[in-house]
């Protein structure tokens, strides 16, 4: 009896020394974890996972391990774990993640089934559950911007990783966690890989495969990576880790936080270096971009009014080398996930990497035009393959010779991370284009205008494009249906006509134009309500005061009048057959002075007008007396003329 509770006790000492043991396992691999230092916190969560010590948080920290250092397989894994044994504590961005990693292993419809769950469960702003929901196939858009590019080789890849290549003078710039010569080699805890260095090939060294480190000045023993340069790279922006007199800086978080450096270049040699002001301790700003004029330099950055887990911005370089404040690009380009690594064509083309627009997995490259400093222009997918299951990224284009480079992942690759160049066969179309077509009339005759002008004028009233109808009167345009348009036919002797056309899905649409004459006093006799092709102008039974319906024709004329002041109109009165002769008579006469004192009572001079009815007199038809005429046909002859008078 003693012997059991003796071993009874032993027992349960040993259980709680395996209990602390794994809570102390815990706490450093939760405190790896917390510094992104993500391979130690994998090697530790596994270590606990395998002896059978489960919870919500482990798996999440796990799946995040595994997600942040694009191990999409193994995260995949444990977000399965996570949402099948911990559902209840499972928040909306994990479903995101889980489908993510789904998407990485080409299980689109599994992933889809996991962003329906997404939608349904998070806020109703989230642009990413909004894109998903919306009507729009986003795999067959992908599928249509794929096949354009030639995929080519770097042949200054290794086993280590190669990306974030940079247009600098006639050569590259790209970073490397390669060798860097020490005897003691600075490895970074996220995932176990060599700091990363920026290197040169020249221009001449491209064919001659010489790279060259950057200057110690630019290079420390931390991270540097992800540059940009002016063309006569005399300044250079590039990526560094939180770095002071030789020391790493970490927030109150023990974060190494990145900040954006400056380096002014003379003679080959680092003149002035400084970190940029809007850099902080307590958040990242990475990945420069300067504007073809390099006025402007975007970077991502999680700082305050950041709208995801990163956003990408911008910032005025000023003449004095000031800056202005940082703007967010906004909800179009910015998603709830990462945007970053953004890269601004010669044509003010925007590429950029996101996994929160729909994409093929994890990082995909996208790109939207940028006009007259707008960014709320169509955000499309460049498709493979370019873009993979992996993460694509750092995309640099060069827009001449239509050739560029990016970095990825996959496994094709030699290192880790791995540069390819390629070459652009077929442009993207980035621009929603709509065709507008069809024939432009003259109102009341029905003849086609030959030679008309037809416009294309945007919401801020500046003309785009402009064409002429052809001898059939026919035009043919091509607008952009990312945006508001005004599409205005006019010649001469009318009146312009015009329609607004909004922001569309890019369906043809065709829009006749019928104008109107632009002095319709022109021909003494005429019948001023057939060239307004005014409605007929109706009595009620036996009356002869003005209805409301007849009220809005009447204004019409009121306006013609108006417009023209010389304009003199007799109104003549008609009835039908129906009726005694006399009768009809006198009700036409009322009729037409009743038209003609309700002009007079809205402001028309009663010296321009005139009235006379003339009952049953002048029939349109052969509805006279004793006929079998149709009530329709008997309506013809009960009209209104507004005959133009000298």
């Amino acid at each position: 009896m003693v012997r059991k509770i003796l071993f009874t006790v032993v027992l349960l000492l040993i259980s709680i020394g395996s209990l602390s043991a794994q809570e102390k396992s815990l706490e450093r691999a939760n405190t790896k974890y917390d510094e992104f230092s993500f391979s130690p916190a994998i090697d530790i969560y596994k270590k606990v996972l395998d002896k059978g010590f489960v919870s919500a948080d482990l798996l999440k920290n796990l799946g995040n391990s595994y997600y942040f250092n694009a191990d999409y397989k193994n995260a995949s894994e444990i977000y399965k774990r996570l949402v099948t044994e911990f559902e209840p504590d499972v928040t909306p961005d994990y479903y995101f993640r889980y489908a993510q990693t789904l998407r990485s292993l080409g299980e689109y419809e599994a992933a889809d089934e996991l962003m329906k769950k997404f939608s349904e469960i998070t806020s109703a702003g989230d642009y990413r559950a909004n894109n998903f929901t919306a009507d729009r196939d986003y795999r067959k858009e992908i599928k249509e911007n794929s096949g354009r590019y030639t995929i080519g080789s770097f042949e200054f890849n290794t086993v280590y990783s190669e990306f974030a290549p940079a247009y600098y003078k006639e050569g590259l710039l790209f970073s490397s966690d390669r060798d860097t010569g020490n005897l003691a080699r600075y490895r970074h805890t996220w995932n176990s890989k060599d700091f990363l260095d920026i290197y040169k090939v020249n221009a001449d060294s491209l064919s001659m495969g010489r790279v060259v480190k950057m200057n110690k000045n630019i290079n420390s023993r931390l991270h540097e990576s992800t540059v940009a340069a002016t063309r006569d790279g005399s300044v250079i922006y590039f990526t560094r880790n939180n770095f002071k007199e030789g020391k790493s800086t970490k927030d109150e978080d023990g974060v190494i936080r990145l900040k954006i450096f400056r380096a002014i270049i003379q003679d080959s040699i680092v003149a002035y270096l400084e970190e940029l002001p809007f850099n902080s301790d307590s958040y990242s700003v990475a990945h420069p971009a300067l504007s073809p004029d390099e006025k402007t330099l975007y970077f991502a950055s999680d700082m305050p009014g950041t709208l995801g887990e990163s956003d990408i911005f911008k910032v005025t370089i000023n003449d004095d080398r000031t800056f202005s404040t940082p703007e967010n690009l906004g909800s179009t380009i910015n998603t709830e996930a990462r945007e970053t690594f953004p890269f601004v064509t010669s044509e003010d083309v925007l590429y950029f990497s996101s996994e929160g627009h729909p994409g093929l997995g994890g990082l995909d490259v996208f790109a939207t035009k940028i006009r007259d400093n707008d960014y709320t222009g169509a955000v499309k997918n460049v498709g493979e393959p370019i873009n993979g299951q992996l993460d694509d990224f750092t995309f640099i284009f060069n827009e001449e010779d239509r050739t560029g480079y990016f970095a990825s992942n996959r496994a094709t690759g030699l290192g880790n991370d791995d540069i390819y160049s390629f070459v652009e066969n077929i442009p993207l179309q980035l621009e929603c284009r709509q065709e507008i077509s069809g024939i432009v009339r003259d109102k009341i005759s029905n003849q086609v205008l030959v030679g008309a002008t037809v416009k294309v004028i945007n919401e801020d009233n500046i003309e785009i494009l402009q064409t002429l109808t052809d001898a059939n009167g026919y035009y043919e345009i091509v607008i952009d249906c990312d945006q508001g348009n005004f599409v205005r036919a006019m010649t001469d002797g009318y009146i312009p006509s015009e329609e607004y056309m909004g922001e569309s899905d890019g369906e043809p649409k065709v829009i006749d134009f019928y104008l109107e004459r632009d002095n319709v006093s022109g021909g003494f006799g005429d019948d001023l309500a057939k060239l307004l092709q005014l409605s007929t102008i109706y009595f009620d039974l036996n009356k002869y005061n003005i209805r409301p319906d007849a009220e809005i024709e009447i204004q019409k004329v009121i306006a013609a009048m108006e417009k023209y002041p010389s304009l003199k109109i007799k109104v003549n009165s008609h009835t039908d057959s129906r009726g005694k002769d006399a009768y009809n008579l006198w009700l036409s006469q009322k009729r037409a002075e009743s038209t003609v004192g309700y002009m007079i009572s809205k402001g028309i001079s009663e010296d321009r007008l005139e009235g006379e009815g003339f009952g049953e007199t002048k029939l349109v038809n052969n509805c006279g007396n004793y006929s079998n005429c149709t009530s329709k046909e008997h309506d013809l002859n009960r009209r209104s003329e507004f005959i133009i008078r000298e």
